[in-house]
């Protein structure tokens, strides 16, 4: 479709113009009126005939109500302040105090259209010199709507931003629930669904980075939707630091959505002619419940955010991550016999954790001083390269450029280099401070030492690690530099990426400490959660799914007991729950026993032949009466992972209902692998389990979508892994 513009000039326009933006399933409507605000009238279905609200704008179709202001509004697309209106303002700003009263108005709007996006951008103005653009993009094959502001200055005072709303999105008041995430090291992505509370909703994020807290993403739901049916509108912020989200309730009973970046005091100041952009706001609604608007995630982070080399994913490699394994104890041999053993059993990447450089015997030095350790590596990282390179991996490298120990060279050199009030004593986070990287010699430097080590060394792959959270993070001159050091980030991992175009990176930090559509748009792969122990990282899984597609979440077999709780699960869950994801592993494989390796061999290569279906198709998710299912289709195949997580209560399963499969007439299912125990009588045969471990049997695609799945019973910490494949006709 050939791209067209049209600006209109609407000052002697007629009133009540409605604006729309339409995708495959989905729409947004805005009330515009030139000389008033504009106004939310729709965001969700698509709706091909919209004669009422053509006909009647919003303050028409309202009487003034008892003890209210005089004025009659609809539901504002950017709320001011101080203006008559009690919702949440979109934009607080004031000059010391003063001028701190908006009223926006509609001066012009423009609006574009191309294969890939309808787009409308809105001209507002204040009187008191202000003015603010307000981007609208609906994606088409997504069904996702982007959002973000650009506010001008152009009065004479300087101007100080307290918030500045990426946008506003409407939630219709039958949409009365809402969900987000909790969490905390290791316990990433937990889910929390309630009523929205009559007051309205607020969500804050402090801790400098996406964080494992409060990850910047919220849904608002019908009471009775659920993973398959029922309205669902879900945001995300394309974000990796401090932020905030809102749902504020409307006089109507509706609320607004907003969110964006959380600003220290005095972080943002605006002079006289300048200008400030939010980050972009990603939405999107669905009537198919929460799976619809993960997938339209999926596409959409698929489609507009990954960076590929040559603009397309290549197979997601299985990793060796030697942290688990060996920690800081680098030694030639040990490193050589892991890295045989790894290509043996079917690994394609081998990636050298923390303990490389310098001064590195623990976590207490060594940060900033990227290069090789002469004791550890007297021929540099070269021949273990060579060596990997050689058992047929790939090589990659773990780095955490953004922070520096005070025991390190850099910081002896530079100690004005980290994050700090003066006055203020040194705040430490795992024994290191944060480097000021939007300071350009901090980055420059930085940079020389990552290009010498990617030009040098043939590392195909950067696990780039994020260990703290931001505190005192004032700049040189003593003002907050929270939101600098992301935008900072982002320019040197670009920079990055342009001198080695075949370079990918992992968004790590402390596990999944920064994962939003931001970092993703500079890296290719996220570290879910250092938390490798299987139970666990079911509920950890389900979680970042809802946000972002399989082939960017690294899951690993770990050992057991896990590090990280000293639980211990069989090696088939382990293998199981891994399998969905990017998978890897993170253990010392020199003490598998032959009986293991096998098993894991057999995992490795079962992930190889199911990838390209894991990563490349229609995710959806549900729960049973003890545990979780996950269902990955592409086309004509599907792989379905059912875990049992709890005790039954009942003496049998009930038949599994798979609402999401796609496709009529026959799937022929096979039971691809098993972990744990069948919870049956020893002497009880087992026909249907033969039969699944078999040739498979035939079912209908009806029936499994309305009559289920039979399943046999299973014990708790175990796992089903099944094979669809339809039959053609």
């Amino acid at each position: 479709m050939t791209p067209r513009q049209a600006t209109t000039d609407l000052t002697h326009a007629r009133t009540h113009r409605l604006l729309r933006l339409e995708s495959a399933h989905c729409c947004a409507l805005i009330e515009w009126e030139a000389g008033r605000m504009p106004v939310w009238r729709h965001f969700g279905a698509s709706l091909p005939e919209t004669s009422l609200t053509d006909q009647w704008p919003a303050a028409a179709l309202r009487r003034q109500a008892n003890a209210s202001m005089d004025r009659l509004d609809g539901n504002p697309v950017y709320p001011g302040f101080g203006n008559g209106l009690s919702l949440n303002p979109a934009l607080r700003a004031h000059a010391d105090g003063v001028a701190a009263v908006q009223e926006w108005v509609a001066i012009s709007y423009t609006q574009s259209e191309s294969a890939a996006a309808q787009t409308l951008v809105l001209h507002l103005q204040d009187a008191g010199g202000l003015a603010l653009d307000l981007h609208l993009a609906l994606w088409q094959s997504s069904d996702v709507l982007s959002l973000h502001s650009t506010l001008h200055n152009h009065s004479a005072h300087r101007l100080q931003l307290d918030w500045q709303a990426c946008g506003c999105l409407p939630v219709a008041a039958d949409l009365s629930e809402l969900a987000h995430f909790s969490g905390q090291w290791g316990h990433e992505f937990q889910w929390q669904r309630m009523p929205l509370p009559s007051a309205g909703w607020q969500l804050q994020n402090r801790h400098g980075r996406s964080s494992h807290e409060t990850p910047p993403a919220c849904f608002a739901l019908m009471p009775h939707s659920s993973e398959h049916q029922g309205e669902v509108i879900a945001a995300q912020l394309a974000w990796s630091g401090n932020h905030q989200f809102a749902l504020d309730r409307c006089d109507d009973g509706s609320a607004l959505l907003q969110a964006g970046v959380w600003l220290a005091p005095g972080e943002l100041r605006l002079a006289p002619g300048e200008s400030h952009s939010t980050p972009v706001l990603h939405a999107s609604w669905s009537d198919q419940g929460l799976n619809g608007v993960s997938q339209n995630f999926h596409r959409f982070a698929r489609q507009q955010v990954l960076q590929w080399t040559g603009g397309s994913m290549r197979a997601r490699p299985v990793h060796l991550n030697t942290w688990e394994a060996v920690y800081f104890d680098h030694d030639d041999a040990t490193l050589r016999a892991l890295a045989e053993r790894a290509a043996a059993i079917g690994v394609e990447r081998f990636v050298l954790d923390d303990g490389w450089f310098p001064g590195r015997p623990d976590d207490h030095s060594g940060l900033g001083d990227w290069w090789p350790d002469p004791q550890k590596y007297p021929q540099g990282l070269g021949p273990l390269i060579a060596h990997v390179q050689g058992l047929g991996m790939e090589f990659g490298l773990w780095v955490e450029p953004e922070m520096v120990n005070p025991d390190s060279a850099l910081f002896r050199a530079h100690p004005d280099w980290a994050l700090q009030v003066a006055g203020q004593a040194l705040q430490l986070g795992r024994q290191q401070l944060v480097l000021d990287i939007a300071r350009p010699e901090v980055s420059a430097y930085l940079f020389e030492k990552l290009d010498r080590l990617l030009r040098e060394n043939a590392i195909s792959y950067l696990k780039w690690d994020m260990n703290r959270d931001l505190a005192q993070a004032a700049d040189a001159q003593g003002q907050m530099a929270y939101a600098r050091q992301v935008d900072a980030l982002y320019a040197l991992l670009q920079g990055l990426r342009a001198q080695h175009p075949a370079l990918e990176i992992e968004s790590c930090a402390s596990g999944g400490g920064r994962m939003d559509l931001g970092i993703l748009r500079h890296t290719q792969r996220f570290w879910t959660s250092d938390n490798n122990d299987a139970v666990s990282r079911i509920a950890i899984q389900s979680g970042a799914a809802r946000l972002f597609p399989l082939e960017v979440l690294g899951a690993h077999v770990g050992p057991a007991p896990a590090h990280t709780t000293g639980r211990s699960q069989s090696l088939e869950l382990r293998c199981a729950v891994a399998l969905f994801g990017h998978m890897g592993v993170e253990a010392d494989v020199r003490k598998l026993n032959t009986s293991e390796a096998e098993v894991l061999t057999g995992w490795i290569a079962l992930y190889k032949a199911w990838r390209g279906v894991l990563h490349g198709g229609t995710f959806s998710q549900g729960r049973t009466a003890n545990g979780v299912w996950w269902l990955a289709q592409r086309g004509a195949q599907a792989i379905l992972g059912v875990f049992t997580q709890s005790a039954p209560a009942s003496m049998h399963h009930a038949p599994l209902r798979l609402p999401g499969l796609e496709g009529e007439g026959q799937w022929q299912l096979r039971l691809l692998g098993m972990a744990g125990q069948e919870r049956a009588r020893g002497d009880a045969p087992s026909p249907w389990l033969d039969a699944l471990r078999g040739a498979g049997v035939a079912c209908a695609a009806t029936e499994l979508r309305h009559i289920g799945l039979p399943l046999p019973h299973m014990n708790p910490e175990s796992a089903l892994v099944f094979s669809l494949d339809l039959a053609s006709n």
